[in-house]
């Protein structure tokens, strides 16, 4: 059972780069992890294309008019698809990573939106998911308060490739938790 009174030490920064949105129908293309510390110090950090069935790729690709919009991305995507690591393995690469650097620890998963990306790992990963704590850090939550009630914006690239997306969330949240400490000061 998690001990929910545990202070976390770490967390665990996670981006998946899909088809698209919808878990139960869309695939994983590409995964990037990264452990920090509760001072944004990099412990850890693990990559992986995910082979996929091509025609699944495309068919789910032209279904979702988002990749329109990001022609470079989805071209990479599908060049990549034969170079990429089998599901499965990514998922106990994954493990092995959790359990090498948490231990007995259960790992906050932190990042933007990071609900999706869990409904994904929930469908896809279920053993890794079971190693992750129920608790999650949303850098998003903390994007709606900034914005709505203290008029903050953070503007950051769209690049849609899973390192660089997770490399934004972690600016992201130093962002905001710099302008409330100067702003308490």
């Amino acid at each position: 059972m998690i001990d929910k009174h545990a202070i976390p030490t770490k967390l665990l920064w996670v981006d998946l780069e899909m088809t698209g949105l919808d878990a139960e129908q869309d695939v994983i293309l590409e995964v990037a992890a990264e452990i920090t510390d509760f001072d944004f110090q990099t412990l850890a950090s693990y990559e992986a294309v995910i082979k996929q069935p091509r025609e699944v790729v495309v068919e789910r690709m032209q279904k979702n008019i988002w990749w329109a919009d990001y022609p470079a991305n989805r071209d990479q995507f599908v060049n990549n698809l034969d170079y990429g690591k089998p599901s499965d393995q990514v998922e106990q690469e994954l493990i092995q990573l959790l359990e090498q650097h948490f231990g007995s620890e259960p790992a906050i998963l932190a990042g933007n939106s990071i609900h999706n990306d869990r409904n994904f790992i929930k469908q896809w990963w279920p053993q890794f998911d079971l190693k992750l704590h129920y608790r999650m850090l949303d850098v998003s939550s903390f994007k709606i308060v900034m914005q709505g009630k203290y008029g903050v914006e953070f503007e950051k690239k769209e690049v849609h490739r899973a390192f660089d997306d997770i490399q934004a969330s972690i600016a992201e949240l130093q962002n905001y938790l710099e302008w409330f400490k100067k702003s308490l000061n």
